[in-house]
């Protein structure tokens, strides 16, 4: 897959709109930080690690703008803008992480003359978008080993390319696993109430060639019975150190039904994505968006007027649902607490 979704060229931020897939293929351009946060909020661009890309833009499109004569008031006025940007969303630690980086870079750098310093916070943005890709492919290539030479592959909402800064985590182990000679065959859940899968994991797939079929989301338990599903694979938006997993809404169904059939239920997530700040999957945030997403499709109203309406945008699956979090650094598995502490602690570079 070639699209990446986020592409920096001449001082300008492009995103392909994704709210558009896969009808039309539109790219919006930005050039400074506030529109950056909207692009973020308005779901132009989603999936956690691309956020983390995007946001890290945006923080070097604000440091640009600042007019500072030292450090200390740039640093105050970096912070502020940094806060902006990391309003927009809350549940994936990736839009968090990129930020602290970003401002931890500026620190770092304290003694540089602002001209410089601004364009080495623009070349981390850059680093960070180039890692991911690598760091997903790593992920693929640990990954792809725990898929049979030949199967069917369930996932749930988009975590590919478009969910990237290039390749994809959950669909770049099945691309891994393709490109290693393995038959893989996709199923995508449709993915209420946005329609990734749907709109955009059949729509990546498609692209590459991967077989993929369309269910409901209401079908997985069906298929799974008739014994038409291998494993599971999905991201992850926030992994807590026990290994709970906040996803879209409706993984923890998902992995509730892998386990009832015995289905292996994996999660891969950069380590960027792990909170080890967090003890268990109770802590992290779970955003609630718009009624309108879940009563309105396309702009056709499906519900009556005035209902209530419930729209948590993900949910949490316990950590012993997980056969396994692949990551750039390797496989956790069992003791994820003493796992994903050992492998957020080795030195790597990308």
């Amino acid at each position: 897959m070639s699209i990446k979704p986020i592409v920096y060229e001449n001082g300008v931020c492009r995103m392909i709109d994704q709210r558009l897939l896969p009808s039309q293929e539109v790219w919006i351009d930005y050039d400074d930080y506030q529109g950056v946060a909207e692009a973020i909020r308005s779901m132009v661009v989603r999936g956690a690690p691309a956020i983390g890309v995007a946001a890290a833009f945006g923080a070097a499109f604000a440091a640009r703008d600042i007019d500072a004569a030292d450090f200390e008031t740039f640093e105050c006025r970096f912070a502020d803008c940094c806060a902006v940007l990391g309003a927009t969303r809350p549940t994936a630690v990736n839009l968090f992480w990129a930020l602290e980086r970003m401002q931890r870079v500026a620190r770092e750098n304290r003694t540089l003359p602002l001209v410089a310093l601004k364009q080495r916070l623009l070349d981390e943005a850059l680093d960070i978008a180039a890692e991911d890709e690598r760091i997903n492919r790593a992920m693929g290539q640990h990954g792809q080993v725990l898929f049979p030479e030949r199967g069917t592959i369930l996932t749930h909402c988009n975590a590919g390319a478009l969910a990237t800064g290039g390749y994809g985590t959950a669909l770049g182990v099945i691309r891994a696993a393709v490109e290693a000679g393995k038959k893989i065959d996709v199923i995508a859940d449709e993915t209420r109430p946005f329609w990734q899968g749907a709109r955009l994991t059949a729509w990546e797939l498609a692209q590459d060639g991967i077989p993929v079929t369309l269910i409901c989301d209401n079908m997985a338990g069906y298929l799974m019975q008739q014994g038409k599903i291998n494993a599971v694979i999905v991201g992850a938006d926030r992994i807590s150190a026990n290994g709970d997993v906040a996803n879209k809404i409706g993984t923890y169904s998902v992995a509730v039904l892998a386990r009832e059939h015995g289905i292996p239920f994996y999660v891969a997530a950069p380590l960027s994505t792990i909170d080890l700040t967090l003890t268990d999957g109770s802590q992290i945030p779970i955003e609630e968006r718009d009624r309108r997403e879940v009563t309105h499709c396309g702009g056709l109203q499906l519900a009556p007027e005035g209902i209530q309406v419930y729209n948590p945008a993900f949910d949490v699956t316990p950590a012993r649902l997980v056969t396994a979090i692949i990551t750039e650094r390797g496989v956790a598995s069992g003791d994820y607490v003493q796992q994903l502490a050992r492998l957020k602690a080795v030195s790597f570079s990308f």
